[in-house]
């Protein structure tokens, strides 16, 4: 049982498929046309600074942060906060440090902001590569999610509904990604943004008419109800104490989540570096303002709900969002337009992100890889409408891949899909973009050793995490190979990749002085944006 009533139930699925209707529609109308690339990559750079940070925000927070961070809270209290605030100071990091330098550097993907340090096919390959292993395991959590939580709505059980979910909303975000590109997108981010903030706001109110504004009393019922009683409001609960563990996990999404492709790309679509700086401004307000609405929901969760229901519904507690938000809104019209704006809300948030994602695999597949990579120099550039359709038929081919590993993906622990993305973006793509922006000598041979070293090192440690096996409700319950002590990689492989770049940089210096040359010439514009000669 989910709680919900039948008018809220049929509320929610009319309220899903008109949105989802309506910005699909939205993404025709303002796609680009099948011979302008520069429009299907960057829509032009036409936002505004408002919406271009509303895009940025609406892209930032993923399903993952919006499930996973309010299952968190309402299972582990103090420790969801600890994540919560994570969250925004990444966002906060990539405004302050690499925003500016990204945008620069930038042009259409990953690979035109690392070619731009150190050109080459190579380049452009790995960094296709690292955007596929960052971003696929993230788009099959949430499209996975996703079956799970329609259904959880709906009130269906049966394993064929929760199938058909997930092929019925791939298949609408493949439309969203293939026909809208950068621009459509954007206004799907930014309709998601502000649904998202109006649900939580909507809900955070509700929880706190409950305890008749009282956060003491909110408080004290989210003690009792999470089963921990005093060690709800104290560090510890989410890693039974293991500060390196906490540590770990939480510098993973520090410097992953800001640094996964999908949200470096959106720094390449303002026009100016005035721009982007505003519209960072604007997403880090937003995101912030959100956190502790996430926060409060959650703790809300704990109190109302209780941390034996919101286990049965999920054992990481993804459902403990709508769960409250059924309990809050109970009974009337008014409740069941509550529910409906919180689950338009989450379905708007999961089909957006994965649609954003999509995108960013289909311009590294078609720019990085096509275009600049398996082609030789010797061949004949390719034009501009043919590289748009290879970014669009690319677009169908990762959500078809996406749709195919989400349906027996529903059965796993997909929390650790998640992780897997947080901390391939923290140890390879991270210590790659600031050794690119910041590092003089930096060199290609160290850029290839970060990528490569950074997600190897990832894919072998997390093998041995409580996420794959020795736990009930890890990806192999019946099996324990649980020899890695941590629930993230992070504390290993993030100097790791660090490392490798340092290595690969101070061990390859063939072409050390040519390329310090080149970054030289290309540093004030990267840094400062100041053109240097040859820069229009």
């Amino acid at each position: 049982m989910n709680g919900f009533d039948e008018s809220a139930q049929s509320m929610s699925l009319a309220a899903f498929v008109a949105v989802a209707t309506i910005t699909l529609l939205l993404c025709v109308l303002t796609g680009p046309d099948r011979d302008d690339l520069d429009e299907f990559y960057t829509g032009y750079r036409s936002l505004s600074p408002l919406r271009g940070g509303l895009a940025i925000a609406g892209d930032y927070i993923s399903a993952a942060t919006v499930l996973g961070t309010t299952g968190i809270i309402a299972l582990t209290g103090y420790d969801g906060l600890v994540l919560t605030l994570s969250t925004a100071l990444s966002l906060m990091l990539l405004m302050f440090l690499l925003a500016e330098p990204l945008r620069n550097a930038g042009r259409f993907t990953m690979g035109d902001m690392l070619t731009r340090r150190a050109p080459g096919r190579a380049v452009r390959i790995t960094a296709c590569a690292a955007t596929l292993a960052a971003l696929l395991p993230m788009m099959v959590f949430q499209l996975a999610s996703s079956g799970e939580l329609l259904a959880f709505i709906l009130g269906f059980d049966g394993s064929d509904f929760r199938t058909g979910c997930v092929v019925v909303l791939g298949t609408v975000i493949i439309g969203y990604a293939a026909i809208g590109g950068m621009k459509g997108t954007a206004l799907v981010h930014i309709v998601k943004i502000v649904v998202l903030f109006t649900a939580c706001l909507t809900v955070s109110v509700l929880i706190l008419n409950r305890f008749h504004w009282d956060t003491g009393a909110l408080f004290a019922a989210a003690k009792e109800g999470s089963g921990a009683g005093g060690a709800y409001l104290r560090s510890g609960l989410q890693f039974g104490g293991n500060a390196a563990d906490m540590i770990s996990s939480e510098l993973t999404v520090v410097l992953g989540t800001a640094c996964l492709p999908h949200i470096t790309m959106r720094m390449s679509s303002a026009l100016t570096a005035p721009a982007i700086r505003r519209s960072m401004s604007w997403a880090v307000t937003v995101v912030v303002a959100l956190c502790p609405l996430l926060f409060l929901i959650g703790v809300g969760a704990a109190a109302l709900v209780g941390h034996d229901a919101i286990t049965a519904a999920a054992p990481q507690g993804n459902s403990a969002i709508l769960q409250v938000s059924g309990v809050v809104a109970a009974g009337g019209r008014g409740g069941a337009l509550a529910v409906t704006a919180m689950t338009t809300a989450i379905f708007l948030t999961l089909l957006a992100s994965v649609a954003g994602m999509i995108l960013a695999c289909a311009n590294s597949l078609a720019h990085d890889l096509f275009a600049h990579g398996v082609r030789g120099p010797e061949r004949r550039p390719v034009d501009g409408p043919t590289e748009m359709a290879t970014a669009q038929g690319a677009a169908v081919a990762v959500g078809l891949v996406t749709i195919a590993l989400a349906v027996p993906a529903r059965h796993w622990n997909l929390q650790a899909l998640a992780t897997l993305s947080f901390c391939v973006g923290a140890s390879a793509l991270a210590p790659a973009l600031v050794y690119s922006m910041f590092w003089r000598r930096f060199t290609r041979t160290g850029l290839l050793c970060t990528l490569i070293g950074g997600t190897l090192s990832v894919f072998v440690l997390i093998t041995g995490t409580n996420l794959v096996s020795g736990a009930p409700d890890s990806v192999f319950p019946g099996r324990d190979f649980n020899w890695f002590p941590y629930t993230t990689t992070g504390l290993v492989s993030i100097p790791v990749g660090f490392v490798a770049g340092w290595l690969g940089t101070v061990l390859g210096r063939r072409t050390a002085a040519e390329e310090r040359r080149l970054y030289e010439r290309q540093e004030p514009w990267i840094l400062a944006g100041a053109p240097p000669s040859g820069r229009p």
